[in-house]
Parts: C-alpha cells; structure tokens; sequence
C-alpha cells in the first residue's frame, strides 16, 4: 500500500530546515501508527511537488531517515516504512474516576504563593517592559551555535556523555575560579566551587544545607519572592528586614538569626546598592553575633554607569559569605546555569544534596558554556549588551522625566530595570488598563511581604528597543494619569 503524497503537509510554524521538518514529519507519522510498516512512501519527485520543496532536500531526508532505520529503500521500487521502525505502543483508553481527597493528602501546598507572573506571549505586546528576558538582536546566536557544535565534537565526547555523579565540567570550574569570580575579588579553589541549574536552585541548596525547622534566617523587604517561598517551604523562623535606600540595615537583624539572605550590590528590586561601610558593618554583625549571610550578586556585570562595588565575599575574611552567582541573566534565563562559591566543607555538603536530586546540570550545557566563555565571546556579549543598555536607561530616565512619573530606585552602576512608584494608585489596576495597551509592566507586589503591598511596579528596559521606549513610557503616564 502506498501512502498518497496529498496526505503530506509541511506545517508553516514549524521551526528547523526543510529537510529537518520533512524527516520530523515522516517519523511523527511512523511513531503514530498513521504509517504503517512495510508501506511505500511517495517518490521524492512527487514529494517534493507536493510540498513545493527542491528534490533533493526530500532526498535528503529520507536518507538521514535510512540512516536512523525509519524507512528503508528498496532497488529501484523506491522507500519504504522500515520493518524494524520503531512504533509506539497502543493501549486500550480506559476511564478514570478520581477518588483521592487530595486536600487531605498533599502535605504541602507549593502554589499558594504570590510568584511573579510573566506572561509566554511577552513578545506580542508591542511595548515588553518585562524584566529577565533575552533580547534576540543583543545575543550572539551564531558563536552559541558554534561552542555547542564544538561540545558535540569527538575530543569532547566525554564531557558530552559521561556521568560526572557529583562533579562538574572542570573547563567551567576553571574559567568561574580564574576569570569571573577574580572580577568581584574573589579568590576560591576549585572544590569551593558548585554548579547549579541557575540562582534560584543555588538558594535553595544554600538553604537546606544551612536551615532547619528550629534555625532563623532573615531577609530583605522587598525580596526575590521565590527566595521567600524556599525558606517558606523550609518552615524556618524568617524575619523580613525592610531595606532603605543603601538595602540592608546591620542594626535591624535580630540577634539570634543564624543565616541572613541579602543583594548588596544590587538589591531585588529596589536596586539599591550596600555602600562598603555598611557591608563591614554586616560582616562585624555576622562575627558579633555568628551568623552566615547568603550573597546573592546578580547583574553585576551590567555596570555600564560605573564599576560595581566589590562583593560582600571579597570582604569576608572568616568563611561566612556563601556566594551566589548566575549567568541566566547575563546569557539568557533559558540556560538555566548558576554556582555556588563558599568554604569546601559547605560545598561538599552542597554537592552530595545535589548529587540526590540531579546529579549535576547537563555536561554538554556546561561545555558549550564554557567554550563561549573561555573564547571571548562572553565578554564581547556583556559589551554589546551594555551599550545598549546604557542608551535605553538614558531613554527611559528621559521619557520619565518627561512625563513625571515616580522613580524609587535605578541602581547606582546600572542594571536593567528601574523600580516605580505609582504615587498611590493600585499597580494592579495599572497594569491590566496598561495590558489594554500593549504595554506590560511587572507588579512590585509579590516582593513584599504583606500582602498589601501595591503601589510599586517594575520597570524592565533590557527586552524593549529604545525607540518603543517613549510611546510606552507616554501610555503609563497617560493611565496613571486618568487615576
């Protein structure tokens, strides 16, 4: 039986080469049992006809098809569903009714949480003032391309392959210890150093390594509201310190706190950078009173307005700063690449946890990684990012001006977001009049830690081009304005 060419059809949104579509087509059509093995495929010319592609790209395909036993070719008869394709198994459906009382099961309800929502449609909003997303005429997609090419090479076959259990690429480890962690002063050997599925995932060890049930941390107001939910999972004691214009206040941290969670130079979301006085302050605190602080540095390399201030663990002269850093923000988030920096005892307890969970992040992900790094690329990237940035920030802080509306903090080296007041009005009501708009903004209030928080907003300028920015800035002002 032959499967009639008139039945094939190229899907227009889907993404990958001609070639690359047509064998994903054919395979998908196998795996469904829509195709049958042992049945003859059009002709390449027909094929090609049909789908109005060149005969060669069809012939392609069905080669790399040949090569991975889906079809199979037969003299000059032509091609075939391969005997020996792989199938996936049929099993009759069956209803189910379910009887589990799952509000008396689950021991712990993780989505009642007040998260940060952003939407998967950012893009289609015409003015995105969405923090944390990767700007695609800013990233070096064609060197990325290439480094991930080069980590799929033989010589890198093992990094590729192998089970590393609870150790990372040691190219990574080297370029973090020799390169980026000397640029915030710190010095670190190489089992003092871990690799992580991003910041968030580093918090999160950090936290079940150092907390209990019966230990207390503190944290910052505003904060990263995925920090809180962690420690919130933890059901340690948490006491939520409110920052001010220089973040976190020494004075303010209880006497019997055990870990304190802090971002010194460049606080979430305020952007209030910790002058250096007060980081000593905080370390004497640590030593006084004998706690850890956790160290969360993100977006230093955004520092396009003046150097960055050193980080609190270049200061710490006792082993009580566990560091945090990522590349998420500075690559791209999807990367999901992060590490943690501490003395080696802290690390080896982090490791076997992570060890437990995950193993450790996928080998071809930290080498491709690495090669970007290690070949200049990445330095290039944060340049070219910076420069842009540096014009949007100047855009914006016109446009702001020019409309008055109510900055309550832009951060002293950089960055790329400016934290909003609105003055009084409800954040929320503004944003969903500003959706009607097309023009998205983030709500301040999951930061905070009561739940009546709502007159702050943020501003992100990294995934808007500098020309939207006015237009867009002009429709905030304009629905504040109306109240």
């Amino acid at each position: 039986m032959a499967i009639p060419a008139e039945t094939l059809f190229l899907d227009p949104d889907a993404e990958g080469t001609l070639q690359s579509q047509i064998q994903q087509m054919i395979a998908e059509g196998i795996l469904s049992g829509r195709f049958q093995r042992g049945e003859r495929l059009p002709s390449s010319r027909k094929l090609a006809q049909q789908l109005g592609v060149s005969r060669i790209t069809v012939t392609l395909a069905y080669t790399e098809l040949v090569a991975e036993d889906y079809i199979s070719a037969k003299g000059r008869s032509g091609y075939y569903v391969s005997d020996s394709a792989p199938q996936t198994p049929s099993f009759p459906l069956t209803t189910r009714e379910d009887k589990v009382d799952w509000s008396r099961v689950l021991t712990r309800k993780f989505s009642q949480r007040r998260a940060l929502v952003k939407p998967t449609n950012w893009r289609s909003y015409k003015y995105p003032f969405i923090y944390g997303q990767a700007d695609p005429t800013l990233f070096d997609i064609p060197n990325w391309r290439l480094c991930a090419l080069q980590a799929l090479g033989q010589r890198d076959f093992d990094a590729l392959t192998t089970d590393y259990h609870d150790q990372d690429d040691p190219k990574l480890i080297e370029f973090i210890a020799r390169h980026t962690l000397p640029r915030r002063g710190i010095v670190a050997q190489s089992d003092e150093i871990l690799v992580t599925m991003g910041a968030q995932n580093a918090l999160w060890l950090a936290s079940q390594v150092l907390l209990t049930p019966h230990r207390r941390a503190a944290i910052e107001d505003p904060c990263y509201p995925s920090l809180r939910d962690i420690l919130t999972q933890m059901r340690c004691h948490l006491d939520a310190i409110p920052v001010d214009g220089d973040g976190l206040p020494p004075d303010e941290i209880p006497g019997d706190t055990d870990v304190v969670f802090t971002t010194p130079s460049h606080q979430c979301p305020t952007n209030a950078t910790m002058p250096v006085d007060r980081r000593q302050a905080l370390l004497a605190k640590a030593a006084r009173d004998d706690f850890l602080i956790v160290e969360d540095d993100y977006e230093f390399e955004m520092s396009f307005l003046k150097a960055p201030s050193p980080a609190l663990k270049s200061l710490d002269r006792e082993g009580r700063v566990v560091y945090v850093g990522s590349f998420s923000k500075s690559l791209f988030p999807g990367l999901r690449l992060g590490y943690l920096v501490g003395s080696a005892e802290f690390i080896r307890e982090a490791r076997a946890l992570r060890a437990t969970v995950l193993r450790h992040p996928p080998g071809h992900i930290q080498r491709t990684a690495a090669y970007f790094l290690s070949l200049g690329h990445y330095d290039a990237l944060i340049r070219r990012t910076s420069r842009a940035l540096q014009e949007r920030r100047e855009t914006i802080e016109k446009a702001i001006r020019a409309n008055g509306l109510m900055i309550a903090g832009r951060g002293a080296f950089g960055g790329s977001s400016l934290w909003m007041d609105t003055g009084g009005p409800s954040a929320t009501a503004l944003i969903e009049a500003l959706a009607q708009e097309g023009v998205l903004i983030e709500s301040g209030a999951p930061f905070f830690a009561a739940q009546d928080s709502d007159r702050f907003y943020r501003l992100a300028y990294s995934s808007i081009p500098s020309n939207l920015i006015p237009d867009g800035i002009a429709k905030i002002a304009k629905v504040l304005a109306k109240g």
